[in-house]
């Protein structure tokens, strides 16, 4: 089986022997994982704000730490 390399767009092979699969070489494989780094490619997702609670509130984290069998958590 053969697939485009997804910088270049060269034709790889699909095998074991393909070291840098579905890259064609080192240097793609590079330029694909500095654009990740740089945040230029990303995957989908729910923003930041609605993934992450707006509000934590201490005392209620206390208050159900305090209720644990485990000594561990009380003062």
């Amino acid at each position: 089986m053969e697939v485009k390399c997804p910088i270049c767009a060269k034709q790889v092979v699909w095998s074991p022997q393909s070291e840098y699969r579905p890259f064609c070489s080192k240097k793609c494989q590079l330029i694909d994982l500095g654009e990740w780094a740089g945040e230029d490619r990303k995957i989908a997702g729910k923003p930041a704000e609605e993934v992450t609670p707006k509000h934590i509130d201490i005392e209620e984290i206390e208050a159900m730490l305090a209720q644990q069998q485990d000594d561990f958590f009380k003062h």
